[in-house]
């Protein structure tokens, strides 16, 4: 197998090597070593890696329970989102936003006997609890006051402490996160709600369980009337006995730039922030006039292993936030772009197969969603899903397809001559011309002409060290290898089985991501929200990392269709039809929780994985073969 090329084009802030499938070695060989190291993956115990570690052992992957929110009536509204475990009393829990719920789902039973039909199994059961329409906060000067409840975004388990995070009725509004106490059979008892941010989206204990962070992701409504600043809050735990308020860290006062050059008149208006977060890589997009706190809109957190170091992503700017959680301040790193000519990808959806091209002049963004993080000789190595998000409202809309960048219709401007080019190889308007890139990047003179291309996402997964410089990227292993596996079912949307109809857009768009030990070597799993796929990468050794798995938990020969643009997805009136969806398997991962063979109830390392769109929780036995 041949390492695939490695380089990449990145930002000043991201300057890393890049390792494929067979993995390139970092003194600039030929990746030969790299090669040995991933020997191993098919079960025989090959030779010692590059780093002198034993090879990643090929992994039983299985089905051995599954838990279904209800039918028709929930089918693409969210049944089952985010997931986590409560270890005293052997329960999975999982958001049902169709029903305004949180599921317990009873996994005390779990046997390590794969289920009979993955696809349709509904044998796990749940005790569902509801929370409030809305509660009562203590404001700033401390004084009662109430917030209407929306939708729950995100939930946290700490040992017997449960927080859930909040909407308001009104997503501009600030929300709430909800703190329960959990006795033996997971069911909750009310402690109290703290206000945080607009849109809290992601809610994480630190390690010792003495504090929770909120991502206030702050998105504008769809006219932008209304912008509210993302931020994140941190409440403090004294006792099992969260803070009556938070307290914030904002993208004003407490933002940090890393540089010896600087000092504090430097940034101390939002123009020159601005200014120097787009000089390093930061995307901005948006209507004029908006605001640094208005642009960078936090999407989910990690901690470091010692809690004064968290990780925020910023999806929609290509960025991750550091978080010093002892002088509370922030410090946004931009990530880079990745460089499609080192690599290819499916670009068109026109053709309803898999092909793979290069192209001159096309990057991807980051943009991830889920992070998470380990350690690896006592620094803090962050991962990434590289899904992409494109600001895309009535009143604003950075998403274009290449065509219409040349329509005279829509943009009519022009691309550079080399990328002209290349879209006219590709095939003009049914090639290249499909690919939905943004507005924001590309003609950096302003001319009217585009001498770049910038796509949503970069379909991998990567790992960053602890300064988010880039260590690992995936390159083109997702689309190839599920395509290599599924054919011409590969970039399926999760709303029909139709292959190819994602490959326009982000791909299979990398959504969930976890990592975990299982006999002493430390596993990344990453699952595609549209298409399904389940990857696992050996991840002991950042700089020496393996592919070693591929699962998807669907069936592709049934036929449904279903709208997530609509209120109700499966409106027959709107042509919609979901009556096999209960039948196809698992829809829409939207997030996985590792659960180790110590503390899970069948003593083996267990996935629990929430899907959107078909209302399930899966969870998946992981063992060596």
């Amino acid at each position: 197998m041949q390492p695939l090329k490695n380089t990449l084009k990145l930002s000043m802030l991201s300057m890393a090597v890049v390792f494929g499938l067979a993995g390139c070695a970092l003194d600039g060989d030929d990746g030969q070593d790299g090669a040995a190291g991933a020997a191993g993956i098919d079960g025989t115990d090959g030779a010692d890696g590059v780093d002198g570690q034993s090879l990643p052992r090929d992994l039983n992957i299985e089905v051995v329970g599954r838990f279904t929110a209800g039918g028709i009536e929930v089918f693409g509204k969210s049944a089952a989102e985010i997931v986590q475990f409560h270890q005293a009393s052997n329960t999975a829990f999982a958001i049902n936003s169709a029903e305004n719920q949180i599921e317990v789902i009873d996994l005390s039973g779990l046997t390590s006997a794969a289920v009979a039909n993955p696809f349709s199994d509904a044998s796990l059961l749940s005790n569902a609890f509801t929370f409030a329409d809305s509660v009562t906060v203590k404001d700033e000067a401390n004084a009662d006051q109430t917030i209407t409840l929306g939708a729950a975004n995100s939930i946290a388990i700490n040992g017997d402490m449960l927080a859930i995070a909040v909407e308001a009725s009104v997503k501009t509004s600030p929300g709430a996160v909800l703190f329960y106490s959990l006795d033996a059979a997971g069911q909750g008892t009310f402690i109290k709600a703290v206000a945080a941010g607009a849109l809290p989206d992601m809610v994480a204990f630190n390690p010792d369980g003495t504090n929770v962070l909120v991502a206030n992701e702050g998105e504008p409504d769809t006219d932008y009337a209304v912008d509210p600043q993302g931020s994140v809050s941190m409440i403090a735990i004294t006792d099992g006995v969260p803070a009556d308020t938070a307290q914030t860290i904002n993208f004003t006062t407490d933002m940090t730039f890393s540089s010896d050059t600087l000092d504090e008149e430097d940034y101390d208006t939002d123009a020159k922030r601005m200014a120097l977060l787009k000089a390093s890589g930061v995307k901005f997009a948006g209507p004029a006039g908006m605001t640094v706190a208005q642009e960078l809109e936090p999407e989910y957190i990690t901690y470091a292993a010692d809690g004064k170091t968290a990780y925020v992503s910023l999806q929609e700017s290509n960025a991750i936030g550091i978080l010093d959680l002892e002088e509370m301040t922030i410090e946004v790193r931009a990530l880079g772009f990745k460089d499609w000519s080192n690599f290819e990808l499916d670009f068109t959806n026109e053709d309803e197969l898999p092909h793979f091209d290069s192209i001159d002049g096309l990057y991807g963004m980051y943009q991830p969603d889920t992070i998470t993080s380990y350690q690896y000789n006592g620094a803090t190595f962050i991962l990434s899903a590289n899904e992409g998000d494109s600001r895309d409202y009535d009143a604003y809309s950075e998403e274009v397809r290449v065509e219409d960048i040349i329509d005279e219709d829509e943009l009519n401007k022009s691309l550079s001559p080399s990328l002209q080019t290349a879209y006219d190889l590709s095939g003009g308007d049914d090639g290249l011309g499909r690919l939905k890139v943004t507005t924001a990047l590309g003609d950096a003179d302003e001319n009217g002409e585009f001498e770049a291309l910038y796509a949503f996402g970069a379909r991998s997964f990567s790992i960053w060290d602890q300064n988010i410089n880039l260590v690992y990227d995936s390159g083109d292993d997702f689309g190839k290898i599920s395509a290599a596996i599924l054919g011409n079912d590969f970039n399926s949307a999760h709303t029909e089985n139709k292959g190819d109809n994602r490959s326009d857009d982000k791909g299979g768009e990398p959504e969930a991501i976890a990592v975990g030990e299982i006999e002493g070597r430390t596993y990344a799993f990453i699952a595609q929200e549209r298409s399904g796929d389940l990857f696992t990468y050996d991840v002991t050794n950042p700089f020496n990392v393996a592919y070693v798995a591929h699962y998807n938990n669907r069936d592709f020969s049934t036929d449904f269709e279903l709208d997530d643009d609509l209120d109700n997805p499966c409106d027959e009136a709107e042509g919609m039809d979901c009556s096999e969806v209960a039948i196809s398997g698992d829809l829409g991962p939207e997030s996985i929780k590792f659960v180790a063979p110590s503390d899970s109830p069948n003593g083996n390392a267990l996935l629990i994985i929430g899907n959107e769109v078909s209302g399930t929780v899966t969870i998946y036995q992981v063992t060596e073969k």
